[in-house]
């Protein structure tokens, strides 16, 4: 008992210790009084995965300062997917509008708490001898899930991607306990550590011990699949998702209710392994789903891009769509013109929000009025199946969506999105999801896609989600139905944008593929097209960091 006390006692040094990015050494605890206690070292990781999840103190900042928080905002908000109703004092308005300074919250808690997270993996991994017991190597296996997963989350939001180059510098690699000189690795070194220490942990857990929260043999080769599809190793993601399916059909790793999934993931069978949270961990208007919901306390101030809705609205029976975004409608008949204008505050632009007019039809088209001026609103076809409807405005060419009357907030239409809610019934509780099989079958799919010679293999992964999604069959693909993509790999990321939506994929999706991410939808975000290579995709290395251990800033920071 003496030494448990002693080991809390350190954990919780590790904890609750000054601000200072420095990692080195004053976060250090002595290996020594682990030895190979394996009670010492379970307290240790059930301290890494509590510490995701709690509230941090950071610069004077703890209210809704949470890990979990800022990367699910930090990778979903530069993309495509949601746009901002207007402008927030939260520092999650600066990641949306590539505003990033280093000395935001939000940029420097997370990378705080990740390296923090390392050191407690790191003491588990050079305290404890492997082989010694079943229990003991399951530990260590989820010391190196652990160490792997920071670092991916690291060097994703902070350095370029792999597929941009090997020797592009990435993130500091911390793989000991030892006070070692501070220095940014080249992103290839990152991921090859990254690459073993997930072969490591697969190799050495089984199933998890205890529900979704913790990892397993599993959840570390379901990312070991993500690895290896940034790194484009196209056949080892194959193989690899063979070998977790074991010969299964993938339609059976889902789970049948996908709308379930969510406030159930601790427990879902198809959560490989998510932040998990108890009743007692909730955070109110400080919760990741704040932003996306406003039921009792929510802000409900982030919404689903006009892009990303005409995608799901293509079939308006896909549950990613009916049963997760909550079109907030007003009225039932009166049709109603939302036009994207430019949007001012303060005489500084800030993005567009919309020009709200009555829609008139008129044959197949509709009619408004703006100004005394009467405009059509032209319905047109896309890929022969679609419907979308665009205006020429002032001599721009508009989309324009037209739909019964809807609450609105600063003119831009409210659909809630209930992803991150209903744990325990609470609208403000989720255990936020880090990896699961339909993302693993994605993986796989668009390993097919990039193959050459696979389309059929990339086409039938993708019907297997569509399928569960209650899409019907005139809407799965097929090499002679591509329902005018260009190629299996086009559906594949479109695929991957509809079932991940707000999952924390998607600009990672974009710009390792290198595809231009186009935000020309109103919101407070930037009305512009964004190339992959642009450098403020990237975050700023934290100012606590960098003008201590002196560490290279990020290009235009």
């Amino acid at each position: 008992m003496k030494k448990i006390a002693l080991i809390m006692a350190l954990v919780a040094g590790v904890l609750f210790t000054s601000c200072d990015l420095n990692f080195f050494p004053s976060d250090e605890l002595n290996s020594d009084v682990l030895l190979q206690d394996e009670a010492g070292a379970a307290y240790i990781m059930d301290g890494c995965y509590a510490f995701l999840k709690d509230e941090i103190d950071f610069l004077g900042y703890a209210s809704g300062n949470t890990f979990t928080r800022h990367y699910f905002q930090m990778s979903e908000f530069p993309a495509d997917n949601t746009c901002l109703s207007s402008h927030t004092t939260d520092p999650l308005y600066e990641a949306t509008a590539y505003a990033m300074t280093d000395n935001l919250k939000n940029v420097g808690t997370l990378w705080m708490v990740a390296y923090k997270a390392i050191y407690m993996a790191n003491t588990v991994i050079t305290s404890f001898e492997e082989g010694a017991s079943a229990d003991g190597d399951q530990l260590l296996g989820e010391a190196y899930f652990m160490r792997a997963l920071m670092h991916l989350n690291l060097v994703t939001l902070y350095a370029k991607p792999y597929s941009h180059g090997r020797d592009n510098i990435g993130i500091p690699l911390h793989i000991s306990t030892s006070n070692e000189t501070i220095t940014r690795a080249k992103v290839g070194d990152v991921y090859d550590q990254i690459l073993k220490d997930f072969t490591k942990a697969s190799e050495l857990m089984g199933p998890s011990r205890g529900n979704k929260g913790y990892p397993s043999k599993d959840a570390a080769l379901g990312m070991l699949s993500r690895v290896h599809l940034y790194m484009e190793n196209w056949e080892a993601v194959v193989n690899t998702v063979n070998t977790m399916l074991g010969g299964a059909a993938p339609a059976s790793k889902l789970e049948s209710d996908f709308v379930a999934l969510f406030p159930n993931a601790k427990t879902a069978n198809e959560t490989l392994f998510c932040i998990a949270h108890e009743a007692t961990d909730t955070r109110g208007q400080s919760s990741i789903g704040s932003m996306y919901l406003k039921d009792g306390m929510g802000w409900g101030e982030i919404y689903p891009s006009n892009t990303l809705l005409y995608l799901y609205e293509r079939y308006p029976s896909d549950v990613r769509y009916s049963g997760i975004i909550l079109p907030q409608y007003l009225e039932a008949g009166t049709m109603t013109a939302y036009l994207p204008i430019e949007a001012q505050e303060g005489g500084i632009s800030t993005g567009r929000s919309n020009m709200i007019a009555n829609a008139t039809p008129d044959g197949d088209n509709y009619t408004c009025t703006v100004d005394g001026t009467k405009y059509t609103i032209e319905k047109r076809t896309i890929n022969g199946e679609y419907t979308e409807y665009w205006m020429n405005y002032k001599g721009e060419d508009l989309q324009v969506r037209v739909h019964p009357v809807m609450q609105n907030r600063k003119q831009i239409p409210i659909y809630y999105i209930n992803k991150f809610s209903y744990q325990d019934g609470d609208p403000m509780l989720s255990s936020p999801i880090v990896c699961r099989w339909g993302e693993v079958i994605l993986n796989r799919a668009e390993a097919y896609a990039h193959m050459g010679g696979k389309d059929a293999e990339a086409l039938a992964d993708v019907n297997v989600l569509r399928e569960r999604a209650g899409i019907p069959a005139e809407g799965m693909f097929a090499a002679d139905k591509m329902h005018g993509y260009a190629s299996a790999l086009d559906v594949v990321l479109d695929e991957r944008r509809l079932e991940l939506a707000f999952e924390g994929h998607r600009l990672f999706d974009l710009i390792r593929n290198k595809r231009t991410i186009d935000r020309r939808f109103p919101g407070a975000q930037p009305w512009e097209v964004v190339e992959p290579t642009y450098e403020k995709l990237q975050y700023p290395i934290p100012n606590n960091e960098w003008t201590v251990s002196g560490i290279q800033q990020n290009p235009t920071y």
